[in-house]
């Protein structure tokens, strides 16, 4: 009896330590810096190639995907909501 006690405290205490990860994880994938970290990254990939291809203006174009990326991480959360509360009728 006193191991399976054991047993469970030691499952209670993955599944804590799972579910803190899990939280992170989370905490990550909707944090601003992720968000931000994306999107500037876009546009310096977005710059420096339409640099090497010889476009003009690159850096002001390198905008457009990066808009487009917070653009559509903004819209999401609207889209989300719209879609749950259709999808379940």
């Amino acid at each position: 009896m006193e191991e399976r006690i054991k047993n469970l405290e030691k499952e209670v205490e993955e599944i804590k330590e799972r579910n803190a990860r899990v939280e992170d994880d989370k905490g990550w994938e909707i944090s601003y810096t992720r968000w931000l970290f994306i999107a500037v990254s876009t546009y310096i990939v977005a710059g420096v190639w339409l640099v090497v291809i010889h476009d003009s203006f690159p850096w002001l174009k390198a905008f457009v995907p990066s808009a487009g990326y917070l653009l559509s991480t903004q819209s999401l959360p609207f889209i989300k909501k719209w879609w749950k509360k259709n999808h379940n009728k």
